[in-house]
């Protein structure tokens, strides 16, 4: 063999690398990610990019879309029952259904990870007693429980935003708990227990990278169920007061017109049920290319 022959090492890809490659050749979890990046820009930019302020009457009293034949693209969705602009109304409250759902999930994760970590690696009584807590709560609806806090509470934006986040909670330290207790079993865990490796160690390179599945549905899981009591909450008139634009409370105040302007009903469910959606699809598109990644 020739002296000056080149040797190029195969490139091995990482688990990173795997997961991206993978996700990326999901079409539908790259579809929810496009769209999950729009409705976050859209939440972040919604001072600036709304046509209207959500609470200015504009004097056209439920102007159609500009798609029918009365309306106009100056009220490119249409107006609602007091003249205001259906657009800016549903820029303005991204904020207050998926902007806040997204912080409150990700508040009760930072909280509930913590804690099942702490019980997943603990045994003996305190871990049975938590398991036997969070089997209580879990028993009753997330939905209900959030109900609960805020007829406590009384009703309001911190309301529901304390109620979601103590409905969520549970959630995490049941999934993360389980998770953690089921890696903490393993023989590959006892093996490095045996050769010196502490707790943290353990937790860091053993324990974490295994979970990062559960944690990645989990939390989607999480968003998508924060959305949906936020928007149930305000639809039953427990959550932001009129003139709000949450878009279930939008979706509560307009029920009655239903048949005589149905755009002010159908357009607020459709901006719930689309942020719903692409959370789940770009949940998913990530369970699975974490899943594939290991492989």
């Amino acid at each position: 063999m020739p002296s000056n022959s080149v040797y190029l090492e195969q490139h091995i890809p990482t688990q990173l690398e795997r997961s991206w490659k993978a996700f990326r050749e999901n079409t539908l979890a790259v579809f929810g990610f496009w769209w999950l990046c729009v409705l976050i820009l859209i939440t972040l930019l919604a001072p600036w990019i709304s046509p209207y302020d959500p609470q200015f009457q504009t004097g056209h009293l439920l102007q159609p879309p500009s798609w029918d034949n009365a309306g106009t693209v100056d009220y490119f969705l249409g107006t609602d029952d007091l003249t205001r602009d259906m657009l800016s109304r549903l820029i303005a409250g991204s904020r207050l259904t998926f902007g806040y759902a997204v912080l409150v999930a990700l508040a009760a994760a930072v909280l509930g990870v913590l804690i099942g970590i702490l019980a997943g690696m603990t045994s003996g009584l305190k871990s049975s007693f938590l398991n036997h807590i969070l089997d209580t709560v879990l028993s009753i609806p997330s939905l209900l429980l959030a109900i609960i806090v805020v007829a406590f509470y009384g009703p309001g934006e911190l309301s529901i935003l304390l109620a979601v986040w103590l409905a969520l909670i549970p959630r995490f330290i049941r999934a993360v708990y389980t998770a953690v207790h089921a890696e903490m079993e393993k023989e590959y865990i006892l093996a490095s227990r045996l050769d010196g490796a502490n707790s943290f160690y353990l937790l860091y390179h053993s324990v974490l990278p295994n979970i990062l599945i559960v944690l990645s549905t989990e939390l989607t899981r999480a968003i998508s169920v924060a959305i949906l009591d936020i928007a149930a909450l305000g639809f039953l008139g427990l959550g932001a007061q009129a003139p709000s634009p949450e878009w279930g409370a939008m979706l509560g105040d307009s029920i009655e017109l239903v048949f005589t302007a149905p755009w002010t009903v159908t357009l607020p469910g459709l901006a719930i049920m689309i942020s719903v959606l692409v959370v789940n699809l770009v949940g998913d598109g990530v369970s699975q290319a974490l899943n594939a990644g290991t492989e």
